[in-house]
């Protein structure tokens, strides 16, 4: 991944070094024909925005390298700041940025949902930052929004951003970065709205790529074991790319990363496109596999210290967990198929849910709100069939869902709501 070249800021950008990525049928490609597979860290070193620190980037990226690290993700940015310097250095270093669009203010509501304006407008400027980066391999459009089935009344709003934001992308003449969607683990309903981000059959409403925030896989265990053979079962020839945007379960402990040999394995690399580990920086939640110097009282104070931590510096790999990773990634390699090769007429198309499935709210392929509509009682609308998908069941399995905790402290880093507990109860950050 890394390129034998370096990139320069010109202009309004960066030079082209990484080739640029793009969503098709379900898979990621290249501009060079070649499929794409995330290897990557959740990267939010504080609440604001972690790339606007050149030295710290290029700290951060060159122990990525060793990691074998391809993609990081980033939760909150400043639209307002200069990434110029961290973008270069994560270009020159192989490495992808995904970018959420929304904001500490702007993020859809679960339980009291709408979708306006300024939400809008703070979604695009957002994307107007980072669309001049060749290396940005995608945005999304919420984080773990849902995390109960009674929330499920904002899905439609979630789907009317992607809608508007996919048409500003093109309004602007922009690349076609994807846009997708971060979904928590819950067994309730993962099935449902992954299937409704993408059914419906208008590919201008419906997400470029589904991930999901996920913490079954807990070591020592195995494939069959986990809850990925049915994660599997519901992703079989899914519409768009689907992959983990979180995954790492720390319980009991230390952290062997097993799941990487089955998610780039024979029983899931064909459908599904690689995963993010939870996450860089060592917090309280203990799923860091670096960290800038030792633990300190939460009530610390000085240059780069929250929260009890640290937040720049020279990264420190957490021992046995990055060098777990890093001996699993290494022997990770997944080829995948050419671009020229793909048929994308082989994934399926979903159908959309109704509503009592589960405690799922929504009936059917609702029309979506339009920009400033509140809440209301949504109707089905006729469903269209797209020519390049053929009609296959989803997955039939029942449902599973995250086992262990998920990071509990992610009031520092913006992240998504926490699965805590053995039991499955729910945290919601804000």
């Amino acid at each position: 991944m890394k390129p034998s070249f370096l990139s320069a800021v010109v202009g309004a950008g960066l030079t082209h070094a990484l080739p640029t990525i793009e969503a098709v049928g379900n898979k990621f490609f290249t501009s060079k024909g070649d499929q794409f597979f995330l290897k990557g860290v959740a990267y939010q070193l504080t609440p604001a925005d972690p790339l606007i620190d050149t030295e710290q980037c290029k700290r951060d990226a060159a122990l990525m390298e060793k990691l074998g690290a391809n993609s990081i993700r980033i939760y909150h940015v400043d639209p307002s700041a200069n990434h110029d310097g961290c973008m270069e250095v994560f270009d020159k270093a192989g490495i992808y940025p995904l970018i959420d669009l929304d904001t500490f203010d702007t993020y859809i509501l679960p339980n009291d949902p709408w979708w306006n304006q300024t939400q809008h407008d703070r979604y695009a400027e957002v994307m107007d930052a980072f669309i001049k980066y060749d290396n940005v391999l995608g945005f999304f459009i919420g984080n773990e929004i849902i995390i109960q089935a009674d929330q499920s009344q904002a899905a439609p709003y979630i789907k009317a951003a992607t809608r508007d934001m996919k048409a500003y992308r093109d309004k602007k003449n922009y690349r076609k970065v994807p846009i997708g969607y971060s979904a928590a683990d819950i067994a309730e309903l993962r099935p449902m709205l992954q299937d409704y981000l993408t059914c419906g059959g208008n590919s201008s409403e419906n997400v470029d790529f589904f991930a999901l925030n996920s913490y079954e896989w807990c070591d020592p265990t195995k494939y069959a074991e986990s809850g990925y053979a049915n994660l599997q079962s519901m992703a079989k020839d899914f519409p768009v790319p689907i992959f983990f945007s979180e995954t790492g379960c720390n319980v009991p402990g230390p952290r062997l990363f097993g799941d990487q040999n089955a998610i780039f394995g024979p029983e899931m690399v064909n459908d599904w496109s690689g995963a993010l580990i939870y996450e860089w920086i060592e917090e309280e939640n203990h799923y860091g596999l670096i960290s800038y110097g030792p633990k300190l009282e939460p009530t610390a104070t000085g240059p780069n210290i929250e929260g009890g931590f640290t937040r720049a510096g020279t990264p420190t790999p957490v021992l046995p967990d990055f060098t777990n990773l890093q001996s699993q990634w290494a022997t990770i390699t997944p080829t995948g198929i050419k671009r020229s090769d793909y048929d994308p007429k082989h994934v399926s198309t979903r159908a959309c849910p109704t509503s009592g499935v589960q405690g799922w709210l929504i009936n059917g392929n609702v029309a979506l709100p339009t920009l400033g509509e509140t809440l209301t009682t949504y109707a089905p609308k006729p469903t269209v069939t797209e020519e390049a998908q053929v009609s296959q069941p989803a997955g039939s399995a029942s449902p599973t869902s995250t086992k262990n905790p998920a990071p509990m402290n992610k009031e520092l880093t913006g992240m998504s709501a926490g699965l805590v507990g053995v039991m499955l109860f729910f945290t919601f950050w804000l």
